[in-house]
Formats: structure tokens, C-alpha cells, sequence
């Protein structure tokens, strides 16, 4: 396993994201919901992979939900990056990394595919979200 590391400007937020592939293997997803769109955001997962989120103040850690509200978007109170997305039970947690969170972005270069989810019901989000999305593991201190 290769692991891309990475967090937010400030450090309060580090992200660790595993995965067997070749980052020109993992497709490129650019959300077009409208917080996504403000943020630019290309996100990728790997569903055999995993993504560690270690938090130092969680106080500093906001958790914002909008929408159909089936999942947390992880933003930095310091410095305002958005870092990831996790949606479902602690125990079986699957989540999102922002490629603008990575130190290493330059090489998730593939072309993003746009993507629009606002046709979807609860059920249909959180079946896709289990199938796509990766084990997280968030952890503070």
C-alpha cells in the first residue's frame, strides 16, 4: 500500500489516505452539489483502501451537513480547508479525501468527471456511498 499524506494549512488536521493504486487509476470525481462547487473540490476514494483523519483539537474541526444530511464535510475552524467527507456509522465509516488536502495533488492529475447527486434519494446516496466510498478512521489528539 502507498500512503498519501496530507491535512489542512494550519496542521490541525492530517489525513493519511491508503491505496494499492496507481493515482491515475483512481477516478476524479468534481462534485457539482453547490457546496462543491464553491470549493473546487475533486474528490477521490478507493473502496479497497482507507483513509486515516487524525484531528489534534477537535474543537477546531467543523462538521458540516446540508442536503439530505448523510454525511459530515470535514472543515478546518483555523484555516478553512475542507479535507474530506465521511458518511455512515462509526463502525462502518466511508469516506471521501479532497485531492487539495494531499501534499502530494499534483499527481491525482486525471481529468475530473463531473458528477451530480441531487437526483437521488436517502437509500440510493447511501448505497453508493458504501460501494465507493473507503474505510475511514478519525482520530483525535
Amino acid at each position: 500500500m502507498t500512503v498519501h499524506t496530507g491535512g489542512c494549512h494550519c496542521g490541525n488536521i492530517r489525513l493519511g489516505f491508503s491505496t494499492e493504486l496507481d493515482p491515475q487509476q483512481i477516478e476524479v470525481r468534481a462534485c457539482q452539489c453547490s457546496f462543491c462547487v464553491r470549493y473546487g473540490s475533486r474528490a477521490i476514494a478507493d473502496a479497497a483502501g482507507k483513509l486515516i483523519i487524525s484531528v489534534k483539537d477537535e474543537a477546531r474541526l467543523q462538521r458540516y451537513q446540508f442536503g439530505l444530511r448523510t454525511a459530515d464535510y470535514l472543515i478546518c475552524r483555523e484555516c478553512g480547508v475542507y479535507v474530506a467527507a465521511i458518511a455512515g456509522e462509526v463502525d462502518d465509516a466511508r469516506a471521501i479525501v479532497i485531492i487539495n488536502a494531499l501534499d502530494d495533488r499534483e499527481r491525482f492529475n486525471r481529468e475530473p468527471v463531473r458528477v451530480d447527486f441531487d437526483a437521488e434519494s436517502k437509500a440510493q446516496r447511501q448505497a453508493r456511498r458504501r460501494a465507493r466510498w473507503m474505510p475511514v478512521e478519525l482520530s483525535f489528539g
